[in-house]
């Protein structure tokens, strides 16, 4: 049975921080490549960062330089770090493993609000 849940999401000022974390479960989650999408009201899910199992990352443009992506694979664990928020980083924000198990799966996500 595949599962992820998302925590660590919260209300923070502008410029604050907030870390994400996300335990998978029902992946070969060592292996998998592991994504970080979010999703703003009235928008389309977007990708925000991935990780692959040797640790090479991306970045979308938007996040570059303020987000860290890691992961724990003792743990089934990955992680986002948000530094410096801002407004337009306000969203639900989603992990899910690069496995054809989770294709159609999605977790509840975790709110992130940036107030000004």
């Amino acid at each position: 049975q595949v599962q992820v849940e998302e925590t660590g999401g919260g209300w923070v000022q502008l410029g604050g921080s907030l870390r994400l974390s996300c335990v998978a479960s029902g992946s070969r989650f060592s292996t998998n490549i592991l994504d970080w999408y979010r999703q703003a009201p009235g928008t389309q899910r977007e990708l925000v960062a991935s990780i692959a199992a040797d640790e090479y990352t991306f970045y979308a443009d938007s996040v570059k330089g303020r987000f860290t992506i890691s992961r724990d694979n003792f743990k089934n664990t990955v992680y986002l770090q948000m530094n410096n928020l801002k407004v337009e980083d306000t969203a639900v924000y989603y992990c899910k493993p690069r496995d054809v198990a989770f294709r159609d799966y999605w977790g509840q996500g975790t709110q992130v609000t940036v107030s000004s």
